[in-house]
């Protein structure tokens, strides 16, 4: 199965964070899923981490492309298909890093780890 990570899992995952729930958990450890990282996730971390948002991951950002490479994890770029989707949703729902996910795990078919219950405004599968 392929999986897209919402940025909240990523972080739970990078952190163990007990948030993280036992299914998502376990499907980001089944070695037969392959599971995406967005670039929209970078941009969200780099913002989180300059304004102090990020307690105990303060490295993050200037070690993105390494954690997730030592996750086995791979990288899922923001590309115009992604864009126009994400301006397009009708949902009111305004977090432009949600609408990004939302449209890439559309646009891509990837269901979307998330726990985010707005993630229901779009037209994405969720997985929790």
């Amino acid at each position: 199965m392929n999986l897209l990570l919402d940025t909240h899992a990523l972080i739970w995952w990078w952190t163990d964070d007990a948030r993280l729930s036992k299914r998502a958990r376990k499907l980001i450890l089944d070695a037969d899923n392959k599971i995406y990282v967005s670039a929209a996730s970078a941009w969200e971390i780099a913002i989180k981490q300059r304004i102090g948002k990020l307690e105990g991951l303060q490295y993050a950002s200037e070690q993105f492309a390494s954690l997730v490479a030592e996750d086995g994890f791979e990288h899922l770029p923001m590309r115009y298909e992604h864009a126009l989707r994400a301006g397009s949703y009708e949902a009111a729902h305004r977090d432009p890093f949600d609408r990004m996910l939302a449209a890439q795990s559309e646009v891509e078919k990837l269901p979307l780890v998330s726990r985010d219950p707005l993630m229901k405004e779009f037209s994405c599968k969720t997985i929790w």
